[in-house]
């Protein structure tokens, strides 16, 4: 188990679509371990393959409710069904968003409000949950992952103007960048949104 570096947007691997996973076992097995290790030292909620540079359909997520109940697992060639998404003015506050691969950086997204997630355990035995609220919000930013998205594609067009600025500004959007949680500074200050 090792912590591994995290690219950052601009690498080919997280604007690419994630090839299906054929092979369990041992080499899968320790992926996740790492993808776990990499997720909860950055500290994020959430991690899919793509963000450490392998292009597999796989992620994993570890995140506590209000009601501290931990809500953790890994997944692999998932598919996502996506419920009612609500109408009305975005919530800047409440529905802000980061990613590890656009790291220290947020803004608001307007996701679907409950999904339901089917694929496979890392050993190959099917699974289906339901989702709502924010583990749902986190389930649709890893699926997007695995589509070769991120979800500052998904902004509304003057935030993502804004993003791409921020982007530009940073010096990210190139291929090649990445950071290694607990090495490099990122992420590591208080924010008002939970990082995937």
């Amino acid at each position: 188990m090792s912590v591994r570096p995290i690219r950052i947007t601009g690498d080919p691997v997280l604007h690419t679509p994630a090839r299906p996973v054929t092979n369990f076992g041992e080499e899968l097995d320790e992926l996740v371990l790492d993808m776990i290790d990499t997720m909860r030292e950055a500290p994020g909620v959430g991690l899919a393959a793509p963000q450490i540079g392998v292009d597999l359909q796989v992620f994993v997520w570890e995140w506590s409710d209000e009601q501290d109940k931990l809500h953790e697992g890994a997944i692999v060639n998932p598919v996502l069904s996506l419920g009612q998404r609500e109408r009305g003015p975005l919530d800047e506050e409440g529905e802000i968003e980061g990613c590890l691969s656009v790291p220290d950086f947020r803004y608001p997204l307007r996701r679907a409000s409950d999904v339901v997630l089917s694929g496979l355990d890392p050993q190959g035995h099917a699974l289906s949950m339901s989702a709502e609220g924010w583990l749902a919000r986190i389930f649709q930013h890893e699926f997007d992952h695995l589509q070769g998205r991120l979800y500052i594609d998904r902004l509304a067009w003057r935030l993502r103007r804004e993003a791409r600025r921020d982007i530009r500004r940073e010096g990210f959007g190139q291929p090649g960048r990445s950071w290694l949680p607990g090495v490099d500074s990122y992420e590591k200050s208080d924010h008002e949104a939970e990082e995937a």
